[in-house]
């Protein structure tokens, strides 16, 4: 069970390679097998073009919101683990995988980390610009607020503008 100091978290999941669909949910399971880690929310399915290379396979995200007693290091730990049992290789940036899970949100709070092979920012460094993190978000959250510039959501989605909706909800 996970102890009362736990916190909320906000994960986004995606997948661009193979059965899109059926990779998250096996993220979504594989994340349940943690007891230090608990599923609230799902967001529906989202279908997005790849960025930047719109020939790649599409997109499916989700966002997860979650309550966690791992620390943000070693909750990042645990995703890396998850993209890795669904095939997730190195690669170049942006290249097409199985499985991407970001940490969008720790406990309101930001975090720098920095060991040996790895630095990673919490929240998220380009979620305000991603209308694929910010329309799952806000479906699960409307009152969500950016930690970073303390904004909320609405005002985040809003000044994208609509020249960055990229994104199509499935039904």
């Amino acid at each position: 069970m996970l102890e009362k100091q736990a916190k909320k978290i906000y994960l986004g999941v995606g997948s661009n390679l193979g059965n899109k669909k059926k990779n998250i949910e096996f993220a979504k399971f594989l994340l349940q097998q943690n007891n230090k880690f608990k599923i609230v929310k799902i967001s529906s399915f989202y279908k997005t073009k790849s960025y930047p290379n719109y020939k790649d396979p599409f997109f499916l995200n989700i966002v997860i919101e979650g309550k966690t007693t791992l620390k943000p290091f070693d909750l990042f730990l645990f995703v890396k683990q998850i993209e890795l049992k669904l095939g997730r290789k190195k690669s170049f940036k942006n290249a097409p995988r199985e499985c991407d899970i970001d940490i969008l949100d720790y406990d309101q709070k930001v975090f720098k980390i920095k060991n040996k092979n790895d630095f990673i920012s919490i929240p998220h460094p380009r979620l305000h610009q991603r209308n694929f993190v910010l329309l799952p978000l806000f479906e699960i959250s409307k009152t969500w607020i950016y930690p970073k510039k303390n904004k909320k959501i609405s005002d985040l989605l809003n000044s994208l503008g609509s020249n960055h909706l990229r994104t199509i909800k499935l039904t």
